[in-house]
């Protein structure tokens, strides 16, 4: 080792003693990074952007200046104008560059982020990819920090135990030895063995990077293993297999076709309708598939109507007990109907089975994944997630009349309204695994799949309709995406009183812009705001909360004379609000659109629902909060968190109001009745953190379905106003608080019905476990 990398070594040895994290650091002044492809300056003066990617692969090289081999950390920080944004550090070893030698990660936005990295010897160049699509950036931050091997395992340990789901339970100091052993086990160096693990904590943003390589990670199911399953099994229904056919591609068809005969499970009946296809070569084409085996049937229809009609003619033939719908040029996985067999086994007396799906390219591969939740009804409103494949128990389909004129290019989502209106939510099952491969190829003439307006105005008719019987007072009006929906439900005849919660202390710089927020931008007019001042020194806060409360009627201002526990002020504010209806809303809030509590109201007002949550934004409008994940974490992450504020999310989730288990309680709706019904906050155990939580999770176990709307939206300081938990006594007891946690509501936080068990639960991006 050269004398100077010997004084490096020695000055970080003497920065690790006093406690510092970073020891060596190479920094990058943006000169020695050399645009080398799809890479061009920003030439407009006054950009915030200094570099146009012209593709979806720019790239940096940088020569000079490489970390030296060992542990090193990753710093990261970019301003884009994407939705989300992902780096990749490629080292070369002079082999090459490959995605072995590939540090990726997802950037938060506005901050820095950060991630391991080891460095082998002999490092010739390294290629920084700063995006991975077509835009403009700018680089706020970058540099690499030499870390020490004690330093590196300790942060490597500390990711694992927090973030990795196979590390739940684990200590930080019980997972090195653990990794080791694995690797002894595996008969591999423990330390590539320990980055593969903390590499799957770096989730990809979406869903759609990973798939095919998560595909491939799969072992699919094979016919002699559901062969002797089945001969187990005491209970094997005839499903009958429905499909509509009209002028497909024929080598679509087939494969359509063949994907039922190969199915593992025997006991199947292929219903075919052909209405009156144009194209001479179909009909031959089927009569060949009815020769050659006798569980398929095929009628052919004179005159051509519909797709409805079709769907109701193959539905004639049907003799089997439960029916599945299949498009006539999207196919089945092989296992499917033994995996509905399965489930079947589990909940006989279920009325529905639904599936997660995915979508076949022009050249029939797999990619777009919908992972979906269990039964959600008021996401059922908003779009048909439960179509592909949806089975359907055949007397139900009958008693509601089949597939109804009227409803052509939403028939789906019309019938599965009408079926489980029928239903026992208990009878709904949900299938997590992706069992249907729906064709989204250029030029598909799929019939029920085109998005085209005409679609959405079916669905529409559909949701009106199912509406127009239950709570006639509701309206329904078009989403912002084709085949989503917004449903407006009325108020009572007399609009309740609101009490609006406010704890606060001091910091009037934070309390004024959202008490005067409130009182200015929400048109609902019947709220009163309690202002709960927990022992606030500062003269001008308390000038404000006096001035306010004199100013306006609607203000009251409540002394809370004991030491900062955010349950028990909640609690005490509680017993004096005058409204039906509580709401929990932090001193750092502002309301974006000035209908926001009146969307929230009409939520809360309906008997079924507990708890109501809203969309939350950071300053920078970024999404702070889009309803909160059970697991994520070991306890529980917000939904789509650092997500643009125009992003659609997880299949346009983001704009759409569902059922959720939780919701954050920095601006949450609650009947008064029902919070004093389950307890309240809790005040013992969870006096800062999860407490929201709790009271969610309390209010689904008494029987009422909490909700998260995006069209109450506002802006969310997120707890500047208490500080973070970065001194040792704090750090305890947000420990202490999510022990609590999981020993409470454990399996419950690990299977949250309203996400899918096919997803992360280490970030809040919706990406593959």
């Amino acid at each position: 080792m050269n004398a100077r990398n010997r004084k490096r070594l020695d000055k970080s040895s003497h920065w690790l003693a006093h406690g510092l994290n970073e020891t060596f650091l190479a920094r990058f002044p943006l000169d020695r990074l050399t645009p080398h492809h799809q890479l061009l300056p920003v030439d407009a003066p006054g950009s915030r952007y200094a570099w146009q990617a012209t593709g979806d692969d720019p790239q940096f090289l940088l020569k000079r200046g490489l970390p030296l081999p060992g542990w090193q950390m990753l710093e990261v920080a970019m301003q884009h104008d994407q939705p989300s944004a992902a780096v990749k550090l490629y080292l070369d070893t002079g082999k090459g560059l490959n995605e072995e030698l590939c540090v990726y990660l997802p950037l938060k936005s506005g901050r820095v982020t950060k991630r391991l990295f080891y460095v082998p010897r002999r490092l010739k160049a390294l290629r920084f990819d700063p995006m991975e699509c077509e835009g403009r950036f700018t680089i706020t931050h970058l540099r690499i920090a030499w870390l020490s091997p004690g330093f590196a395992h300790d942060r490597l340990a500390h990711r694992l135990a927090n973030m990795h789901h196979e590390f739940r339970g684990v200590t930080k100091a019980e997972v090195l030895p653990l990794l080791k052993r694995q690797a002894r086990e595996a008969g591999r160096h423990w330390r590539e063995f320990a980055l593969e693990q903390y590499e799957a904590t770096f989730e990809r943003r979406t869903a759609r990077y990973s798939y095919r390589k998560w595909l491939e990670g799969r072992r699919e199911l094979t016919t002699e293993r559901a062969r002797r399953v089945i001969d187990q099994l005491p209970y094997t229904p005839l499903i009958s297999v429905l499909v509509p056919v009209y002028n497909p591609r024929l080598e679509w068809l087939r494969e359509c076709l063949d994907s039922v005969l190969a199915q593992s499970y025997p006991h199947w009946q292929l219903c075919i309708a052909d209405d009156a296809s144009t194209d001479p070569e179909v009909r031959p084409v089927l009569a060949e598939y009815a020769e050659r085996d006798a569980r398929v049937r095929v009628v052919f229809r004179e005159e051509n109507g519909n797709i409805c009609a079709a769907s109701n003619s193959a539905l004639e033939l049907v003799e089997g007990e439960f029916v599945a719908l299949l498009d006539h040029d999207d196919t089945l996985s092989p296992g499917a109907l033994f995996r509905v067999a399965q489930a079947l086994h589990r909940h006989p007396d279920a009325g529905l089975l639904y599936s997660d799906e995915d979508k076949l390219n022009e050249a029939g591969e797999r990619f777009d994944p919908h992972f979906k939740p269990q039964w959600n009804p008021d996401l059922l409103l908003a779009q048909n997630y439960i179509s592909h494949l949806g089975v359907y128990r055949t007397g139900l389909v009958r008693e509601v009349g089949g597939f109804r004129h009227g409803t052509e290019g939403s028939q789906d989502h019309d019938l599965v309204l009408r079926v489980t209106a029928r239903l026992l939510p208990e009878q709904i099952v949900h299938i997590p695994h992706v069992l249907y491969h729906w064709r989204a190829a250029a030029g598909s003439t799929a019939l029920g799949s085109e998005q085209k307006s005409y679609t959405t105005d079916a669905g529409l008719l559909a949701v009106r309709d199912h509406l127009r019987e239950r709570v006639p007072g509701a309206r329904v009006e078009a989403g912002h995406y084709p085949n989503t929906y917004r449903v407006r439900w009325p108020l009572p005849r007399r609009a309740p009183l609101v009490s609006l919660l406010i704890p606060t202390r001091d910091r009037v710089e934070i309390l004024k812009p959202c008490v005067d927020a409130i009182l200015e931008r929400t048109h609902y007019p019947h709220l009163e705001v309690l202002i709960l001042d927990n022992q606030s020194q500062c003269r001008a806060t308390l000038d404000y909360m006096h001035e306010v409360s004199e100013r306006d009627n609607r203000v009251r201002v409540l002394r809370w004379n004991e030491p900062f526990n955010y349950s028990a002020i909640n609690n005490y504010g509680s017993l004096y609000a005058r409204g039906e209806i509580l709401g929990l809303v932090n001193n750092d809030i502002e309301p974006i659109n000035a209908d926001w509590l009146d969307e929230m109201v009409r939520q809360a007002c309906r008997p079924e629902i507990g708890c109501v949550g809203a969309k939350l934004y950071y300053p920078n409008d970024t999404v702070q909060h889009g309803g909160v994940i059970l697991g994520i974490g070991g306890v529980a992450g917000h939904a789509h968190k650092y997500f643009h504020r125009n992003a659609p999310g997880y299949f346009t989730r983001l704009h759409l109001a569902h059922n959720l288990s939780a919701v954050t309680g920095a601006c949450l709706l609650i009947r008064k009745a029902l919070f004093e019904e389950v307890g309240g906050l809790n005040e013992e155990h969870l006096s800062i953190a999860f407490n929201d939580v709790d009271l969610c999770l309390k209010v689904r176990e008494a029987g009422y379905r909490n909700l998260w709307t995006p069209y109450a939206e506002l802006y969310h300081h997120e707890s500047v106003s208490r500080g973070a938990d970065d001194n040792s006594a704090k750090r305890a007891r947000a420990n202490a608080e999510a022990h609590y946690m999981r020993r409470t509501w454990g399996r419950v936080l690990d299977t949250d019905p309203a996400y899918n068990p096919n997803l992360t639960l280490v970030h809040e991006d919706f990406s593959l476990r």
